[in-house]
Formats: structure tokens, C-alpha cells, sequence
């Protein structure tokens, strides 16, 4: 599926273009917006070749990789980036993250970032399951995952290293009867 511009009320997930590079910087090079990522803050050449990397694979047949720019509407401003990944030994399942500028946190883009990425695998991709995992520290990540309808599976033991150290992770995941049968909220 290409290109992808999938919205919500405030947000849209869109395809990233080599013109984001300082925009997903703001939230990769960012030591606070990076803290309960899995991986230290990156550089501009990282950055540079993490954009570059998931615009080649936007166009590849078939695509695995969805790695999108959050988007606000009112302005066009990015934001966020979400990812979602299918894996072939997962058959219809895929994993996925979500990052957002700390001056973008406690609007409620999280919640709808999420349901983005989920209403993206489910309603555009037909998946079964999609998984995402957290810092055990990371209660913001938590109760956002938890809103979208997803539930806490379980721990990974020392899963990521980080800074010297390893580090658990906390999976959450949500099936697409459970995505189905939510509830909405009342407007």
C-alpha cells in the first residue's frame, strides 16, 4: 500500500519525505523524547539515512515496513513518527512504536497516533494482531496503549541495552476482534 495517508481528527500518518529529516530530528536527536525509546539519541546522519532507508522501502513489493510521519492537519507540522513492521514469521501480525516531539505530549496525540497505526493494520492491512513494547518506566506509553484497547501481555527480560545497561521491556498487544468491538467514544 503506497502512498499511506491515513487521519483522524486532529492527526494524519503520512509517508515520509526527505524534507523531514529536521523534523524527525526534533524527536530522534532528542535525549527527553528518546529517554524510554529503544536507542540512544541519533545524530542528523542517522537520521538522515533512517528517513532515507524508509522511504526506499515504502515502494518495495511486497512492503513490510510502514514508517510514517504524524502529522498535525491545522498546520501540516510533523510531530511524531509511528512504525508499523510485519514480520513473515508472524503471519498477519506486525509490531509497532510511535514517537512524538516533547511538545506534542499530553494533548492526546498519543491516543490518536495509536489508533492511527492500529485502524492502519486492521481496517488497511487485514492483520490479526499488532504488538508493541515499552520501557517498564514509561507509564505515559502504558496508559496510551492501554486507551487504544491494547492489553498488557506480559515482560521481556532484559530486552534492550541502553545507555550500559539492560533493560526489560513491557509488551502490550491488540487483536483485531478486539480492535472491532471497542468502544468508540461518544462525540
Amino acid at each position: 500500500m503506497y502512498p499511506v495517508s491515513h487521519r483522524s481528527r486532529r492527526l494524519e500518518l503520512r509517508e515520509l519525505t526527505t524534507d523531514d529529516v529536521d523534523a524527525v530530528l526534533a524527536i530522534y536527536g532528542s535525549p527527553r523524547a528518546t529517554e524510554h525509546l529503544s536507542f540512544e539519541p541519533r545524530s542528523r546522519t542517522e537520521v538522515e539515512q533512517i528517513v532515507a532507508r524508509s522511504t526506499a522501502s515504502a515502494t518495495a513489493t511486497p512492503r513490510s515496513e510502514y514508517a510514517l510521519a504524524v502529522v498535525t492537519q491545522d498546520t501540516n507540522e510533523l510531530i511524531g513518527f509511528g512504525r508499523l513492521a510485519t514480520d513473515p514469521h508472524q503471519p498477519n501480525a506486525a509490531t509497532f512504536g510511535f514517537a512524538l516531539r516533547p511538545d506534542a505530549w499530553r494533548q492526546g496525540y498519543g491516543i490518536e497516533t495509536v489508533e492511527l497505526l492500529l485502524g492502519l493494520g486492521f481496517e488497511e492491512l487485514g492483520l490479526h494482531r499488532i504488538w508493541g513494547a515499552r520501557a517498564p518506566r514509561n507509564e505515559a506509553s502504558a496508559r496510551t496503549m492501554l486507551k487504544a484497547g491494547m492489553v498488557e501481555e506480559g515482560r521481556i527480560r532484559e530486552h534492550i541495552q541502553k545507555g550500559g545497561a539492560w533493560r526489560d521491556s513491557v509488551v502490550h498487544a491488540i487483536l483485531e476482534h478486539e480492535w472491532k468491538s471497542r468502544a468508540l467514544p461518544t462525540v
